[in-house]
């Protein structure tokens, strides 16, 4: 009987070994428990990280580049560990940035153009500074749509010249979305424990929705924009995308904070912050109002009719809601939306605060090789130094002539009553005013309609996975033909959106939609990596040993022969592995 209870005990701790989820959906919390436990390494983690980005980065070009001092950062945050010091929850935790957040190590920050090779930063941005802090380990750098979509009319999601054209997972040469194309499919796939995305106007959001994962669009004001390469001052903002809203919740708690070289973070009217992951409660939905802009559906369906899916999907979900104790408020319309469709003032606001936040940034680096210090410079250097590089003129620069055209900065007397129009349509006459109108927690959305509604007023926006495009949707490509926008199996997302600075609220709204649906497990890449990182084998148990980076059909559970070097640490690699369901 004692033998039989021994035998008992080792079979648990070993099952209980075997049970660490693949890095394809393994959580923070999951990953903490590993470090904290010591069933592998931030060094293993670190390693098998580089080997999953690895194994499909050639077809996805996800990754830009890789920090080469991120396994010696790991192992220092090991050493920090043994000693008995933890950071907080990323200790130890690979976090990928989008290249266009600066950090002061030996990654290049590029917004994707060899115009920046080679640029240095007089330091790390805020965001990543917070990160380091806190015990992350800096990855690398994420691709991005270049210059963060705001160079070209005619270029692709995804697409950059440092980088190449990253391509999203769930459909061969899937449109990924962007602008933070990289972050989405590398935290999707588990490239990284998670991943920071920036947006102007959807670029968290859209390629999160697509990408099957939840995205975070802080309210503008709450992450510092400092040295992040900008767009707007008025509508730029730094957030978490992750495959779960716990996830990004750490992510957020970790970023969000006053910054005296972004004095919009002064605005901030929590001190201190709220606590996001507190408002991780599966029971936030009960008592909440939440309101449907009924005419902003009807809008979008009388020019996009390829979206009824989404907008099916989205119908047949609400009893979730009401089902969880929330109120439904049907024709909680825009009273302003059919200005907004046709108003031309945020386009106008963007390349005026583009002018000057472009010229305010280059004047800080450091090193600048190629002396590009305005737009002008810019655009002589893509269109006259390294044109073929910068695939011009097939992608061309017509944002940026637009903006040169109009003619004046943020600074110009012309710029304030555009700007006005912007606050009014998003304000009283949209998303705000809506809000207070009928007195409502949230307002949802497809997640496809809901960014410029936020944008516009710097509101928050939380997209989860919602659903996916079914087997029998016919293949759609974006306009250069490259890439498929929509196709069976795509992912799409639903939106929460709020209030300046209520991201609390909107956290839990979306968690205990997350929890109470599980959308994300439904669908599955059809190009994953396979590298795992192995958990401490247990007595009695043959194997890799502790920390090894191991590959099968399976995912785990075997050495693999196909082997490659990351600096002088040996990992293992599988073939890429093509599955589609």
């Amino acid at each position: 009987m004692v033998q039989l209870r021994i035998f008992v005990a080792s079979w648990l701790q070993l099952a209980v070994a075997w049970a660490f989820p693949s890095l394809l959906d393994a959580t923070i919390d999951d990953l903490r428990a590993g470090l904290d436990n010591g069933s592998f390494t931030s060094v293993a983690l670190v390693t098998a990280y580089l080997a999953r980005i690895a194994e499909v980065n050639d077809v996805l070009h996800a990754v830009t580049e890789i920090n080469p001092d991120a396994l010696q950062i790991a192992a220092d945050l090991d050493a920090e560990r043994v000693q008995g010091k933890s950071r907080g929850p990323l200790h130890g935790i690979p976090i990928l940035l989008k290249n266009n957040i600066a950090t002061l190590d030996k990654t290049n920050t590029t917004a994707g153009s060899f115009a920046l090779l080679g640029a240095r930063p007089p330091r790390d941005a805020f965001v990543a500074s917070r990160l380091r802090s806190a015990g992350a380990v800096l990855l690398g750098k994420s691709n991005l749509s270049q210059w963060a979509n705001f160079r070209s009319s005619n270029s692709s999601n995804g697409w950059s010249s440092h980088g190449g054209q990253t391509k999203g997972a769930y459909h061969p040469d899937q449109d990924p979305s962007g602008s933070s194309s990289g972050s989405g499919v590398a935290s999707s796939l588990g490239l990284a424990a998670a991943s920071l995305g920036t947006e102007t106007d959807g670029s968290i959001i859209s390629p999160s929705q697509r990408n099957n994962i939840v995205g975070i669009k802080p309210t503008v004001g709450l992450t510092s924009r400092d040295l992040v390469i900008p767009i707007s001052e008025h509508q730029d903002t730094i957030g978490p995308m992750a495959r779960t809203v716990k996830d990004a919740a750490y992510l957020l708690q970790v970023i969000a904070g006053v910054d005296p070289n972004d004095n919009y973070t002064s605005a901030i009217p929590h001190n201190p912050l709220p606590n996001y992951l507190a408002a991780c409660n599966a029971d936030s939905l009960r008592g909440a109002r939440l309101g449907i802009p009924t005419n902003v559906l009807e809008a979008f369906a009388s020019f996009d009719n390829t979206s009824t899916p989404e907008t099916d999907a989205f119908q047949q979900i609400l009893p979730i809601f009401t089902q969880a104790g929330a109120t439904i408020v049907p024709q909680t319309n825009f009273t302003n939306l059919t200005e907004w469709l046709v108003s031309e003032a945020e386009t106008k606001v963007l390349q005026a605060d583009f002018i000057t936040n472009l010229a305010s940034y280059l004047s800080k680096l450091s090193t600048n090789p190629n002396k590009i210090i305005s737009l002008s410079d810019l655009l002589n250097f893509t269109q006259n130094v390294l044109p073929e590089k910068e695939e011009y003129p097939s992608r061309n620069t017509a944002t940026w002539e637009n903006a040169l055209a109009q003619g004046f900065g943020n600074d110009d007397p012309r710029f304030w009553p555009l700007l006005e129009e912007n606050l009014f349509l998003g304000g009283e006459g949209g998303l705000l005013g809506a809000l207070e109108k009928y007195e409502l927690d949230a307002i949802i959305l497809p997640t496809s309609m809901a960014a410029g509604f936020a944008a516009i007023v710097g509101a928050p926006v939380i997209t989860v996975p919602l659903g996916f495009y079914g087997d029998d949707t016919p293949v759609l490509k974006d306009s250069r033909g490259d890439l498929v926008t929509k196709g069976p199996g795509v992912p799409f997302g639903i939106s929460f959106l709020g209030r300046r600075f209520d991201e609390e609220r909107l956290i839990g709204l979306a968690y205990a939609f997350e929890q109470k649906t599980l959308v994300r497990g439904k669908g599955k890449p059809y190009l994953f990596p396979r590298t795992e990182v192995e958990v401490k084998e247990q007595p009695g148990h043959v194997g890799p040993g502790q920390g090894d980076v191991v590959t099968s059909a399976a995912g785990r559970g075997a050495h693999n022969p196909f082997r490659f070097v990351i600096g002088q640490m040996r990992v293992l690699q599988s073939p890429l592995s093509f599955a589609f369901f």
